[in-house]
């Protein structure tokens, strides 16, 4: 993950999370289908994709005259080992905190 702040950054909006949950969901959209399922404008939805694209969780392609959007697997993956990394150093700290709490 080159930018873990901009992943992060990308996700933490609620429209954004709900296009990657809708991506998740299918092969790929165009912003008409993605559009239809939010009660935003398309030039709203170009925005935030536009910010998904630059965090690298989205990718766009033309297929014809359509523009498609799918899910970039990869960032979501390094995202994910990101996260795991964190986890497992919380579990560290909280286990070594439990012993030295026990040997009091």
């Amino acid at each position: 993950m080159a930018d873990p702040a901009a992943t992060f950054s990308a996700l933490g909006d609620p429209t954004r999370l709900a296009i990657v949950d809708r991506l998740a969901h299918s092969a790929d959209c165009s912003i008409h289908e993605l559009s239809a399922d939010f009660p935003i404008s398309r030039q709203a939805m170009s925005k935030h994709l536009r910010v998904l694209e630059q965090a690298r969780i989205v990718r766009s392609g033309r297929f014809g005259r359509e523009v498609r959007f799918r899910l970039e697997q990869a960032e979501l993956e390094r995202a994910q080992a990101f996260l795991g990394r964190v986890a497992a150093q919380w579990q560290g700290a909280l286990h070594r905190l439990a012993k030295h709490l026990d040997s009091d």
